[in-house]
């Protein structure tokens, strides 16, 4: 990266892949950001994330969290960014961490303190006052990582037109003492970046909240459910560039420098939610994006947000500090894998498939460019031309075939054959023509080496290979999709289920769509285990399994052929209650359809209208038992909601449909304290964009305002362990 300093034995970059340790690697990185979860969670968050697959952790380290006054930096608490990378390090995580000074994340001023903001200097500017400001909290933060193994650095946040500034960042970053492998920078919106400095890195989202109320899905999310080899979305913090008026000293290309792999930092785990426009991305959305950038090529999947946060008081982006969209004041759950409270998204399964495929073949695959097809669609609004890429490296491969999309349904696509050439082999898949039903993502495996022999093909996606005397082949069916396959030309059907096909040189198990899937790489070998329950890869490499009733995991032995119960300690129970609402405040009778705009977009009810008009319920909560981890379900209808701890505010949401849940104890609740829901009604008449089934829910309110409380549950989870 243009420099000696930086050089880290085996670690290596070429315009195809990163190598560590001499072997190619396609790494998976999520962000968590430490300074919005407790400390206390901080191991636990990343055994998280390791279980699901990710290798790298990314943070973005905010100014504003740390100094909020000159001169009095803090690196306490959770705040405690050198104990933070000990634990990612204990975890056995790599680490990238994403320094600003300026990095958003919905972070008021962009994450400067308010001193800096109101400092009469140049803003992101080699402007020599500026600079002397970044250089001062430079020293501070490399007081506290300088000589920390980091794999990588990004410098600034969505610069677009000041290449020499991110080379100064850099700079003063190295002489504070901050030193990396890999420095990156962000390459979205047409970024004009440094040539040979920095490593770019780019994102894609299928929906976002910083379009309009009333737009309609834009092309700029529409584009990732569509394989090609531009990289760049435009659309990425557009409403910023508008309002700064960023402008590129020289057009930019949407395609990757030849000089490095496509690589992310930004795909959407999930969606942040403004007052005036809340998507709520499903699972499949967010895992078909990912999965298309596989096919595409990435040889690097990074993660916003993989673990959503919570927010310290009054730091959010608002109206009031001149950011286009209001932000929730404290709830940052971001609808990630891992939400605010910890609990596992749907998105967390689906992605963790992925996962585990580029940990069994990514040294494979790391070496293997992108093809698209002859013929593509011919935009975004196609909803007839298969949507697939190739993955080769001329003997062998993997077809990516992606069939859905969000918001306009895809039509089942009839009749799908593939011919593919790779050097002197020519496949043909399936032997005969399948219907694809929407809500297809696929990745068929052909010509893959197993063991002594090679599958020619199959029509269920790769997962993982099993090491043993006889290896096995893991796939995993989709929904309404016969599963073929072919061995030395032979094709053959197989029913999918827990028992393998033995075909003497490999072992061929092909799973059921629904299969609960979790693959372990802590352990001296990789396992394969089915649970719907939450598993954990403990500091022991042991697994840990969390749940709320006994659980059940199941271990696949090889050798035997055969799935078998993990065992696992004690009999400890988790417990689920209803907690009974006891109504202390009705809401107002009638609440405004707006409460004021900015820039054209509704701004959030001010915190004076909010006591005004919420309704207040208290909430008595039933004894916990020791060992258990209490988690508030809320199910609710309405506009705003807030949860309060002795009349402090702790977290809050914006509705959208989505069930809330909020930990106990990470509120700061402890029995005995006064804990109330307030919960603000929405207006028949408003205009926030919302989610289909929650869009539904208020036309059926049939012209009164919304606001319900359909439940509120306690769930109590207990932790098992794997014994040996």
């Amino acid at each position: 990266m243009s420099n000696d300093e930086d050089v880290r034995p085996g670690v290596s970059l070429n315009s195809r892949h990163l190598s560590l340790d001499g072997r190619p690697v396609v790494p998976v990185s999520g962000e968590l950001h430490y300074s919005r979860v407790p400390r206390h969670r901080w191991a636990e968050r990343l055994r998280q994330m390791r279980a699901g697959g990710i290798t790298v952790v990314s943070s973005y380290v905010f100014w504003l969290h740390h100094v909020a006054r000159r001169g009095e930096p803090r690196f306490d608490g959770n705040l405690d960014v050198a104990a933070f990378l000990d634990e990612v390090r204990a975890a056995g995580l790599h680490m990238m961490l994403r320094i600003g000074p300026w990095c958003h994340g919905e972070s008021r001023n962009g994450g400067f303190p308010d001193w800096v903001q109101r400092s009469p200097v140049a803003h992101r500017t080699d402007d020599p006052d500026y600079l002397e400001l970044v250089e001062e909290w430079f020293g501070q933060l490399a007081g506290q990582v300088g000589g920390a193994e980091l794999l990588g650095i990004q410098v600034e946040n969505e610069l677009y037109d000041q290449p020499g500034h991110l080379v100064t960042l850099k700079r003063l970053a190295r002489a504070a003492g901050m030193t990396a492998p890999l420095w990156t920078a962000t390459a979205w919106g047409g970024a004009d970046l440094p040539e040979d400095e920095v490593l770019p890195l780019y994102g894609g989202y299928g929906d976002g909240f910083w379009v309009d109320a009333d737009a309609p899905w834009d092309p700029t999310f529409r584009d990732h459910y569509f394989y090609s080899h531009v990289w760049d979305d435009p659309g990425i913090g557009a409403d910023l560039r508008r309002m700064h008026e960023a402008k590129l000293s020289t057009p930019q290309p949407r395609t990757p420098s030849p000089l490095f792999p496509p690589a992310t930092c930004e795909l959407g785990g999930g969606m942040a939610t403004a007052y005036h426009r809340r998507p709520w991305p499903d699972a499949l959305d967010v895992a078909a994006i990912a999965h298309g950038k596989i096919g595409n090529g990435s040889a690097w999947q990074g993660y916003y947000m993989y673990a959503g946060g919570t927010n310290p008081p009054g730091a959010q982006e608002s109206h009031a500090t001149g950011y286009p969209n209001d932000m929730p004041p404290l709830g940052y759950d971001f609808h990630a894998p891992i939400g605010e409270s910890g609990l596992l998204a749907a998105s967390h399964r689906e992605l963790r498939r992925q996962h585990a495929f580029l940990a069994a073949f990514g040294a494979r695959l790391a070496d293997m460019p992108s093809t698209l097809p002859p013929v593509r669609p011919e935009g975004v609004d196609d909803s007839s031309t298969m949507r697939y890429a190739l993955r080769s490296d001329g003997s062998g491969g993997f077809l990516f075939l992606t069939w859905h999309q969000p918001h306009f349904p895809l039509p089942p696509y009839e009749g799908a054959q593939f011919r593919v050439e790779m050097g002197r082999h020519e496949v043909t898949v399936p032997a005969a023509p399948v219907d694809i039903p929407a809500g297809t993502l696929a990745c068929w495996p052909l010509r893959l080496p197993v063991g002594d022999a090679v599958l020619d093909w199959a029509t269920a996606s790769a997962l993982t290979v099993l090491p043993g005397p006889t290896p096995t082949l893991v796939l995993v069916a989709a929904e309404g999709v016969d599963v073929t396959y072919a061995v030395d030309g032979v094709v053959s059907a197989v029913e999918p289920g827990r028992s393998p096909v033995r075909l003497g040189a490999f072992d061929l198990l092909v799973l059921p769509p629904s299969a609960p899937v979790w693959v372990d790489e802590d352990g001296p070998r990789r396992r394969l285990l089915l649970s719907g329950d939450e598993l954990r890869w403990g500091p022991d490499g042991l697994i840990e399994v969390v749940a709320i009733e006994p659980p059940s995991v199941h271990v696949y032995d090889p050798g035997a052929g055969a799935f078998a119960p993990l065992p696992l300690d004690g009999d400890r129970s988790g417990f689920t209650a209803a907690v009974t609402p006891e109504p202390v405040r009705p809401a107002a009778a009638t609440v405004p359809v707006a409460y004021g705009k900015y820039d054209g977009r509704q701004s959030a009810p001010a915190p004076e209208t909010f006591d005004e008009m919420a309704a207040v319920h208290r909430l008595t909560i039933p004894p916990i038992p020791s060992g258990v981890d209490a988690f508030l379900r809320i199910d609710w209808a309405g506009d705003v909601g807030q949860l309060r701890v002795d009349g402090r505010p702790v977290t809050d949401r914006f509705w959208d449909g989505s069930a809330w849940t909020v930990n106990l104890r990470d509120t700061g609740w402890l029995p005995g304290a006064d804990l109330t829901l307030h919960l603000l009604p929405l207006a028949a008449g408003s205009t926030v964009s919302l989610p289909p089934g929650a869009r539904e829910r208020l036309l059926a309110a049939d012209g009164q305002q919304l606001l319900a409380l359909d439940g509120v549950r306690v769930l109590g989870r207990a932790t098992w362990r794997e014994i040996v």
